[in-house]
């Protein structure tokens, strides 16, 4: 176990798989206490008994991150039970195939569903945050960040309601690095690209994954690692100058001009074909 985080007392949600899992186990074994928060209960208990197993120390809290009064007693269990609050990632996400199933075209978008999205992928991190802040401002600061998504950043044929919440995600944490930095409370926002992990997998075909890694500068996909070892930077005090920030974490999939997948495949090394 390390110690990059040792002492500090970390919620992380939407942590019973995937990226909230790998970050709840990596800041644990730098050091930190940590609460495991997600719907499913039964898998959030199972990495909360994995990182007590390993050494760490962590509780399980069932949580939907729409609902106000569980985001309230998700940060008093961190207080009452951890002794205290000092990292905050927000991470939970409707993610599920069968919820992007029904984020398609605009003009077939229903408002509940719209209404649904907003609730969990942009009201959850606002009240993680309204909640978080005034503890972490009574034990002298803290970090938060914001899982985004490279959905935010670029336009597609859909996910139109996924992409606009993560849109007010990235506003969000500017707006609060803004406001409370000067009160010690610094907040990010990582954007992950593609990331294998088992709800990806469950939703994005074999043929598109392929077309995504195509278009990565690193020719793979990305691992939930990647973005758990990016939070705990983040949260660590060697990004304790670093506030406001958008990081994308994607293998390179948004630095490049939208040819470069076609270059690689044919081997030519310039988009001029003149002469």
């Amino acid at each position: 176990m390390g110690n990059r985080v040792k002492g500090k007392v970390a919620i992380v949600t939407g942590a019973a798989s995937g990226i909230g899992q790998a970050t709840a186990e990596l800041l644990a074994s730098e050091g930190a206490s940590v609460v495991v928060a997600d719907m499913n209960a039964e898998g959030a208990e199972r990495v909360a008994a994995g990182i007590r197993t390993a050494g760490g120390r962590a509780v399980s809290q069932p949580t939907d991150v729409s609902k106000e009064s569980e985001i309230r007693r998700m940060v008093e269990r961190a207080v009452s039970e951890l002794g205290g609050l000092h990292i905050l990632h927000n991470n939970a996400a409707m993610t599920a195939g069968h919820e992007h199933a029904n984020d398609l075209d605009l003009l077939t978008m229903t408002v509940d569903y719209w209404d649904r999205s907003f609730s969990v992928n942009l009201r959850g991190a606002m009240l993680g945050a309204k909640h978080a802040i005034p503890v972490m401002i009574a034990g002298g600061g803290g970090a938060i960040v914001n899982t985004s998504s490279n959905q935010s950043l670029a336009g597609d044929l859909s996910q139109f309601a996924y992409s606009a919440a993560k849109a007010g995600v990235n506003a969000l944490t500017r707006s609060i690095a803004t406001t409370y930095g000067r009160r010690g409370i610094r907040c990010n926002t990582v954007s992950p690209g593609h990331i294998e992990t088992a709800s990806s997998k469950a939703s994005v075909s074999p043929e598109m994954g392929a077309a995504i890694v195509a278009n990565n500068l690193i020719p793979r996909a990305g691992r939930a690692e990647d973005l758990a070892h990016a939070v705990l930077y983040l949260v660590s005090d060697e990004a304790s100058f670093v506030t406001g920030q958008l990081i994308s974490i994607d293998g390179g999939q948004m630095a490049h001009l939208p040819h470069y997948s076609y270059l690689i495949a044919s081997g030519a090394k310039t988009t001029n074909t003149a002469g």
